[in-house]
């Protein structure tokens, strides 16, 4: 089953529930949201999470492209991107917890034709503050699917995504449930836990708490669940691949980007995916700058060049094909022409290769031949535009 097919029988069956579609918004968050990119499909939906009214309705489902700037070390690996897809469900007030999840089960097993014998799922089994879900664990039992109860990996969210500043997150949070399908050979073995054979692949959140910036939780006035799926893991599963770089929508990336420049396949995988998107970035109107998104795509565009110069310093990005500029651009519904996102590639691999000679010049200054001190740091970044991840990276030469 490839990706389109994949989001139409997602909607549909959504869709013949009671869902009504809702258009993904871009990689830019809404006004007064505090993170640099819609990093989850609940992003553009938090009004309604926490009780505005939505004009559609009470069950929405959509697709919503995302950029997990967190996720950027484990890109290479065979399940993490930094752009992605969503696929993604909400009950606002309506249906609860456990008819998500038999809905979700029904989808994957009937709708989507997986064995249920490859599923397994998580729940949470409480904590100092809550209690266990004990509605999600008698679901999945009922269903004969087998279930692990966890505390920390089931309550949602979990990390420091869309806070105030702080090192806790604030916001709609809840106990989630995860489903997670086997992508190992032969029978199905011990748990999600402790083999990471098992992938995650659909997780549902039970929007039943607030938290505060201090850490208490407060019951929410309105009970929501908000699901999201991953579209590329999910379709790698599906059609037997062994990472997300196989599955179709890479198609023309495995073809192209060897032969153009021979890299093992580790760094094959982070070219491909920081070039990608760096391309949707672009095409969402963000543009190379010293801080904030700017500074992000700006750090892709410069990962990708210091893999393709670590063997060869002629390489450029003005060899990049077109097509796989106008493959991305058109998947993703974007405005914007191919040759002017080359345009901007090969400024900003201009602008990498002088800032390059200057570090390496100013590095040799006797004052930076020894350790370097805070202050070093900050003056060679304030003087002289250098970056500490680029300081750092010039001084191993």
């Amino acid at each position: 089953m490839r990706t389109d097919q994949l989001i139409s029988t997602f909607v549909e069956y959504y869709e013949e529930r009671g869902h009504r579609r809702i258009t993904g918004s871009t990689l830019l968050p809404p006004p007064g949201d505090s993170v640099l990119f819609t990093t989850s499909g609940m992003h553009p939906l938090t009004p309604y999470l926490e009780g505005r009214p939505h004009p559609l309705g009470k069950r929405l489902v959509n697709v919503q492209r995302c950029l997990r700037t967190t996720d950027l070390d484990e890109v290479g690996d065979a399940t993490h991107l930094t752009v992605f897809e969503m696929l993604g469900t909400w009950s606002l007030g309506d249906y609860g917890g456990p008819l998500s999840l038999d809905w979700g089960y029904g989808l994957l097993t009937e709708g989507l034709g997986i064995d249920p014998g490859r599923l397994h799922a998580t729940v949470h089994a409480g904590d100092g503050r809550t209690g266990p879900d004990t509605a999600s664990l008698e679901l999945w039992q009922g269903l004969g699917v087998p279930v692990e109860p966890t505390v920390e990996d089931n309550w949602w969210p979990n990390s420091p995504d869309g806070t105030d500043g702080s090192d806790r997150p604030v916001g709609p949070c809840g106990p989630d449930s995860e489903i997670f399908l086997w992508s190992g050979e032969g029978p199905p073995q011990s748990t999600p836990t402790r083999d990471d054979r098992w992938v995650e692949v659909w997780n549902h959140v039970m929007m039943t708490h607030r938290r505060r910036a201090d850490g208490s939780l407060v019951p929410l006035p309105r009970r929501n669940v908000d699901t999201g799926l991953g579209l590329e893991r999910l379709a790698s599963l599906l059609q037997g691949k062994p990472s997300v770089f196989a599955c179709d929508v890479f198609d023309p990336w495995r073809r192209l980007v060897p032969p153009l420049w021979p890299l093992e396949e580790p760094d094959c995988r982070l070219v491909s995916d920081h070039l990608r998107s760096a391309v949707v970035v672009l095409g969402d109107g963000v543009r190379p700058a010293n801080t904030g998104r700017g500074y992000v795509l700006r750090r892709l565009v410069r990962r990708v060049l210091t893999v393709l110069w670590r063997e060869d310093p002629s390489r450029s990005l003005g060899d990049l094909p077109e097509e796989l500029v106008r493959h991305t651009v058109d998947h993703f519904r974007q405005d914007i022409r191919p040759a002017e996102v080359l345009r901007m590639l090969r400024e900003e691999e201009h602008r990498f290769r002088r800032l390059l000679e200057r570090g390496r010049h100013v590095l040799t200054r006797p004052r930076f031949q020894g350790t370097l001190t805070e202050e070093d740091f900050h003056y060679l970044h304030d003087t002289h535009g250098l970056p500490r991840d680029l300081i750092t990276s010039l001084r191993q030469e």
